[in-house]
């Protein structure tokens, strides 16, 4: 080869499926990046959706993406993760776009929730801004639960309560999401809680999970604010943990009370869309806590 030719690239590494069966074996991408996913959640999100990764030659994991499926309107990118070895060689972008790819083949809109740092990729491949919101970071414990308003009883939720929770969130989120809340409320029934008026309608509902930092409150969907605050407050004084959560910005008064706690917000996301309007995901406004940035 002439001193003026350039070396030659090294070949791409092949894009594979992930499954289930992986939980375990990506799992460490996310311990690495400091982030809260258990295997379970891996199992959860494998098992629903389509995951995409990449090995090194001596076959382990170092790449990883995923499209989460949440109604026939809108799919979810998330775990888009490289090992730190292996960053700035391309592989997280080529995962992306076979994410996107996946997800407008089958003609949904595309959500995600970007860092900071990440928002500015994002802009330029055609994804708009939906509304800011914050994670949160609460100590263990937190204080008494507050009261909800007038009119309104909050109390434990269980199995015979998981239809009225999916038909709830469905019409308040936007999202089709019924196998993750049937996962959060069988794994993690002490944070689980619905709010109901005195016919016993439903005005709410809060779930959470067990995470490996922290417990993570959310989903909350709720009517209004108190109603909000109560089952946010509710979640974490069961939490026993230090907790974790992601509220939108707009929820004034459930950013005054979590820092009332003690609790901080040193992270901040952008819920961003691409392709068609999905005017429940955009609204939100019904949405006080998220399921978090892999579930939505």
């Amino acid at each position: 080869m002439g001193a003026s030719e350039p070396a030659a690239l090294p070949p791409l590494l092949p894009i594979a499926r992930l499954q289930v069966g992986d939980a375990e074996a990506v799992w460490p991408l996310s311990i690495e990046a400091g982030w809260n996913q258990i295997a379970a959640d891996w199992r959860l999100m494998l098992g629903s959706g389509t995951a995409f990764g990449i090995r090194n030659p001596a076959g382990k994991w170092i790449a990883s993406a995923l499209a989460f499926p949440l109604g026939p309107a809108i799919s979810w990118i998330s775990m888009v993760l490289v090992t730190k070895p292996e960053r700035n060689k391309g592989h997280g972008t080529r995962l992306l776009q076979r994410c996107i790819a996946e997800i407008e083949q089958a003609g949904a809109a595309v959500g995600l929730d970007a860092t900071e740092f990440g928002r500015p990729i994002y802009l330029p491949l055609g994804f708009r801004d939906v509304y800011p919101l914050s994670r949160w970071s609460a100590p263990a414990p937190v204080r008494a639960a507050i009261d909800p308003p007038a009119g309104i009883r909050v109390r434990a939720a269980g199995p015979p309560d998981l239809a009225r929770i999916v038909d709830y969130d469905l019409a308040r989120s936007g999202l089709q999401r019924a196998a993750v809340l049937e996962n959060l409320l069988a794994r993690a029934p002490h944070v689980a809680h619905v709010a109901e008026r005195a016919g016993g309608a439903l005005a709410g509902y809060g779930l959470g999970r067990d995470g490996h930092r922290a417990t993570h409150i959310g989903p909350v969907v709720a009517e209004d604010e108190a109603i909000g605050l109560a089952l946010v407050s509710r979640g974490l004084a069961q939490a026993g943990t230090a907790s974790i959560l992601d509220v939108p910005d707009r929820h004034g008064a459930l950013r005054q009370w979590l820092q009332a706690q003690g609790a901080s917000a040193p992270r901040g996301f952008m819920r961003m869309l691409r392709g068609a309007a999905v005017p429940a995901v955009e609204d939100g406004s019904r949405v006080f806590a998220l399921a978090g940035p892999e579930l939505a």
